[in-house]
């Protein structure tokens, strides 16, 4: 299956990005307004099926460019799940390098061994610390 990622909100309907929150546990009852807050304010990046141009997955990254990043937001679309694009997602966001050399933080409930195949350990359950290098 063909996929490519796109950095930036200006490239995705924040429309389609709330349908793929809604199905999280964490964000399932955010409004459309504070979606579309979030990612003015934030990096944003999208997997999308090259045949379809289909939103298949989405993550967000805030930092302050110097000492820290949080990713957050990472969701793929329940019907594409275990086919490895939550894999290349994260994987490219960790790769990008304006995030070298931060600390990567993150909150999740699961996926632990996703996030920690990318350097990310696990703190007191849940929140997850990739260390600077």
């Amino acid at each position: 299956m063909n996929y490519r990622i796109i950095d930036g909100a200006d490239g995705m309907d924040s429309a389609e990005v709330a349908a793929l929150l809604k199905t999280t546990y964490w964000a399932n009852t955010r409004s459309l307004e504070t979606i579309e807050k979030s990612m003015r304010n934030s990096s944003c990046y999208g997997v999308y099926l090259d045949e379809g141009k289909k939103l298949v997955g989405f993550a967000r990254v805030i930092s302050d460019d110097a000492t820290t990043y949080y990713l957050c937001d990472v969701v793929i679309d329940p019907a594409y799940r275990c086919r490895g694009f939550g894999k290349a997602l994260v994987s490219y966001i960790v790769s990008l390098p304006e995030y070298a050399g931060l600390r990567g933080l993150l909150l999740t409930k699961d996926a632990h061994g996703l996030y920690e195949q990318f350097g990310f350990e696990t703190v007191n359950g849940r929140a997850m610390v990739k260390a600077t290098p």
